[in-house]
């Protein structure tokens, strides 16, 4: 019984070194990843898009040139 212990043990301390070091490898992999995009919606659609593909008018922005001639439109849900 006392083994069994004794290799539970040393099996959980593996494995709990083994995580601790590994995850400073895995935090600067996603620290050199992009920002998201900023997401806005469109005033006439609803659809959400990048804002740096979106046309704006104002404070309202739209996902195309014909949404944005059209205006803005309540969305009924």
């Amino acid at each position: 019984m006392v083994r069994l212990l004794f290799w539970i043990a040393i099996i959980a301390a593996a494995v709990w070194f083994w995580r601790k070091f590994k995850s400073p490898a895995a935090k600067q992999q996603r620290s050199a990843q992009p920002d998201a995009a900023l997401m806005v919606r469109c005033a006439h659609c609803g659809v959400h898009l990048p804002q740096n593909h979106a046309l704006s008018s104002g404070q309202a922005w739209y996902c195309s040139q014909p949404h944005l001639e059209q205006g803005p439109k309540s969305i009924q849900r």
